[in-house]
C-alpha cells in the first residue's frame, strides 16, 4: 500500500474549488477533497504586494498518483503560478490508507 499525501492548493473562487475538487474525484486522482473559503493570502507578485481572498483545496491521495494530480492541477488550474504543495502525514488510520488508495488508483 502506498503512503497518503494532501495535496493543497488556492483557487480564486469557491466555483473555480468546487470545479476542480469535482475533476480531481472523477478523474479517481484523489479520494476526498475538501474546500475551505476565506484564505487570506498575502504575498507578493510582479512586484507588487497583493492581499486577496481565496479557497484552499486539500485532496486527499496516494504518494503513486503525486507526478498525475500535480499535472492535472497546473493544466486546469486558473492561477498562472498555482500554489501545488503536498503533504505525507507521518501517522494515519490503516483503513483510512486503504480507502484512499483504493479510491484513487
Amino acid at each position: 500500500m502506498d503512503s497518503i499525501l494532501i495535496v493543497t492548493t488556492t483557487l480564486p473562487t469557491m466555483d473555480a474549488a468546487k470545479l476542480l475538487a469535482q475533476q480531481l474525484i472523477d478523474e479517481h486522482l484523489a479520494a476526498c477533497v475538501q474546500i475551505q473559503e476565506g484564505i487570506q493570502s498575502v504575498y507578493r507578485w510582479d512586484g507588487k504586494i497583493c492581499n486577496d481572498t481565496e479557497v484552499l483545496l486539500s485532496a486527499k491521495t496516494s504518494t503513486s498518483q503525486w507526478q498525475h494530480i500535480e499535472a492535472f492541477i497546473k493544466s486546469h488550474h486558473p492561477y498562472q503560478l498555482p500554489e501545488i504543495l503536498a503533504l505525507k502525514p507521518a501517522e494515519y488510520s490503516q483503513a483510512y490508507g486503504v480507502w484512499i488508495n483504493e479510491e484513487s488508483r
